[in-house]
Order: C-alpha cells, then structure tokens, then sequence
C-alpha cells in the first residue's frame, strides 16, 4: 500500500512538473541560427484582377493634354462623391477628385481616347508601360509619364491575432510575416504551425494553403509566403483556448488541480492504511 502511495505522490509531481516545462511551438523561426540565408520560391508582386481599382494618372508638358486623361470627378455640393475616390494633391482645384479605373470581369479598363485596354494579371508596372506604349503608339502623347497605383488592395486576417481586420496595403509585394504584423502579431493562443491561407482563383473558388511559421524555409517557398489581393490568413486558436468554450475549461490541466487531487488522494491513502491496520 505504500508502494502505491509512493507512485502517486510521484505521479503528481511529475504532472506538475510538466506542466511548468517551456512550451516549444511558441518562437517564430527556431530553426534559423546566425547567418542562415532563406531563400523564397519565387517573388510575387500583386497583379492586377477583375473588380480591382487603379488611380492612373497621365502627367504630359501640357495640362491640357494631360487633364483629357486623367478621370476627374468634380464633387457635389455636399462634398461626397457617388463612387470611390482618392485625392491627388494641389495640381487639382480643390473641388476634383481623380476617378479610379474599375477592372470589369474580363480583366479589361476604359481608357479615355484609346478604349478598351486589357490589364488584367498584368503587374502595376506592367500597366503603366502598357498604357504609354498605346498613348505613344496612337501618336496621342510623345513623353507620357504614367503614374499606377492600386486603389482598393487589401487582405483580411482572423483568428487568433491581436487586431483581427482587413488591412489595406500599396506595396508591390507584401508577405504573409508583414500581414500578420499589421494585424498586431498572434496572440499567444494563435497555433504557429498551422496558419491556412485562403487564396481567390477566380469564378467563385478559392484554394487552400497551410503554412508553418516555426519552419523558415518551408515558410519562405509556399506559394503564399508573398500575398495577393483578397487574401484571407486565419490563425486558428490552440487546444488552450479551445477548451476555453466548455464548462470546466483548462480546469484540470491547471498545477493547482492537480495539487488538490494529490492532496485528495493521499488523503484517501491515509485513510485507507488507516483503516486497514
């Protein structure tokens, strides 16, 4: 009968001590040492897709050429607009806006004069080239400089981060680390190896990826290591914060269960020895 007393006195200071042991799925990168070199895939920049929004701005020698194509849009006498619209500074009056471009669904702008351009999966240099050949070729303009931007180019993080929300960025290239650092970090409940990423391919669909934030290298050659637009990261919550939502909660993995358990079962222990001399 001791000897059972003896193994479940031990048996409770081993739980205990487990359970003060230093978590391993916790730092980001553990793998990387000094003067490791990471090395991604491939870098992707953003292109450009249906729905999107781009400011595109023609700057020529002469205003007047250069106002017949720029999109302004003169406000109302309540001062909003009926569409999106983004301020380019004091070479406007005060009272204009420039318009945003809209990409329809077959990945194509309106541009003024020249038409129907196609924009579509194209980079936001790739654009502004596209645009200055066609205004050069059509011997409409002799030295455009063509300004592109995306106006509406977001990704959306939830789940287990400190500011879940959709964040807007006007980089080139944006990886999911800078997406989750704009979303304030993940909490300390976020599960690190196992972060999906939703990313839109078109016509309804959307594919799935698993990253590993403890796995450098295997983070740095996923597809989604660089974002796109309207990509969704989901952080979800480790088994802590899962059993959060049942009544007893973390309860019995808490040192001080267990204290109370051992103490009731030498409690019962003695009792029994007790009662059996």
């Amino acid at each position: 009968m001791k000897n059972k007393l003896i193994t479940s006195i031990a048996a409770c200071a081993a739980l205990l001590l487990g359970s003060c042991s230093t978590p391993k799925n916790i730092t980001y990168f553990p793998d990387l040492t000094n003067g490791n070199i990471i090395q991604a895939e491939r870098v992707l920049d953003i292109r450009v897709k249906p729905e999107d929004k781009l400011s595109i701005i023609v700057n020529t020698q002469d205003p007047a050429l250069s106002a017949l194509f720029n999109l302004v849009q003169v406000q109302n006498r309540l001062n909003s607009t009926t569409s999106s619209t983004a301020s380019v500074g004091a070479a406007m009056s005060n009272d204009s806006k420039i318009s945003f471009y809209t990409v329809n669904s077959f990945g194509e702008i309106s541009f003024p004069v020249i038409g129907k351009i196609h924009v579509g999966g194209m980079t936001r240099e790739q654009v502004a080239e596209c645009i200055t050949e066609q205004l050069i070729s059509n011997d409409l303009v002799k030295d455009p400089i063509v300004t592109v931007e995306f106006a509406n180019t977001g990704v959306s993080v939830i789940g287990e981060v400190a500011s879940p929300g959709r964040y807007e960025f006007n980089k080139d290239q944006l990886t999911i680390i800078d997406a989750i650092a704009m979303a304030g970090d993940l909490t300390i409940n976020g599960v690190r190896e196992n972060i999906l990423v939703l990313r839109d391919i078109g016509e309804g669909r959307q594919e799935a990826y698993r990253v590993n934030l403890l796995d450098a290298q295997d983070l740095a050659s996923s597809p989604v290591f660089y974002l796109q637009q309207d990509d969704v990261i989901y952080v979800e919550p480790n088994d802590k914060k899962k059993r959060e939502t049942t009544p007893n909660g973390n309860t019995p993995y808490t040192p001080s269960f267990w204290v109370s358990m051992g103490s009731f079962g030498v409690t019962i222990a003695t009792l029994v020895i007790t009662l059996s001399k």
